[in-house]
């Protein structure tokens, strides 16, 4: 069987409607997921720090369960195992005009939830970064913990928060292929969907694959330009460029993530996940 290439470069340069449907749903499901998943990790961070045991112990738990399962076993027992159980069954809801399936109501809450563990320990180590005399300064000049927090803490660690959350959004991104078990129509699933129908199979999944590479490259330029700011604004070495990031060489300076975080966290999708 010969490579069609008219086949492979129409379907490149002028792809159909329910392949960039589908491509919209992977990076409006990423978007979304990540956003949650900052929002609970932050949550799931603080109560890592809290002084009462059972709230710290709590938030352990919850971490060591979502990151020692598989984000596959996760998404099938939120979707189907729930209904099966007659627990909980996703319908479809209105949020604002807009109907969201249940389908992607259960993807988004298991996507979110799995990430929320792994952006936790982010979180904390950005924070843990921070000297601890920024804190005692903040509350000897009369602010409360939650407003220092606020207003001093976070705002630091965050050049030591970014670069981890950047590189496990461009994972996210790819992670999103697996919805595609539980009936998502994103890239993956309505590649497959092409390939069934036109048997163009090895061509249509290097389009898949040549538009996964560019939405994460593109998301490569957005973080180094957001490092390269926070960088810049906190007087530090400028970080790797993007070039060094996709091909590596140069000496450039790493990270900061990557020198701040303690020994054993997770900083790359490949290490956490």
């Amino acid at each position: 069987m010969s490579f069609d290439s008219a086949f492979f470069w129409d379907s490149l340069l002028h792809p159909s409607a329910a392949f960039l449907e589908g491509l919209w749903q992977t990076v409006y499901i990423s978007v979304v997921a990540q956003v949650l998943a900052v929002i609970i990790g932050l949550g799931i961070a603080l109560m890592r720090r809290s002084k009462r045991r059972w709230v710290a112990g709590a938030a352990g738990g919850y971490i060591w369960v979502i990151r020692g399962t598989p984000l596959l076993v996760q998404l099938v027992l939120v979707y189907n195992g729930l209904a099966a159980a007659g627990l909980y069954t996703f319908a479809d809801a209105t949020l604002f005009g807009l109907v969201v399936p249940g389908v992607i109501q259960a993807a988004l809450f298991t996507l979110a939830v799995n990430e929320s563990a792994y952006m936790a320990e982010i979180i904390r180590a950005g924070i843990d970064s921070v000297g601890k005399g920024q804190l005692e300064a903040s509350l000897a000049v009369g602010m409360t913990p939650r407003s220092a927090m606020r207003w001093i803490i976070l705002p630091q660690a965050l050049r030591f928060i970014v670069p981890p959350l950047g590189n496990n959004f461009n994972a996210m991104m790819k992670t999103t292929s697996i919805l595609s078990v539980i009936g998502v129509e994103e890239l993956f699933l309505n590649t497959q969907a092409v390939s069934s129908t036109t048997f163009h199979t090895f061509e249509i999944f290097i389009v898949a694959a040549l538009y996964y590479l560019l939405l994460t490259t593109l998301w490569s330029f957005v973080q180094a330009w957001i490092e390269s700011r926070l960088n810049a604004s906190a007087g530090a070495p400028r970080p790797p460029t993007v070039i060094q990031r996709l091909f590596g060489g140069g000496r450039g300076a790493p990270p900061p993530a990557q020198a701040a975080l303690p020994q054993g966290t997770a900083a790359t999708p490949a290490e956490i996940r």
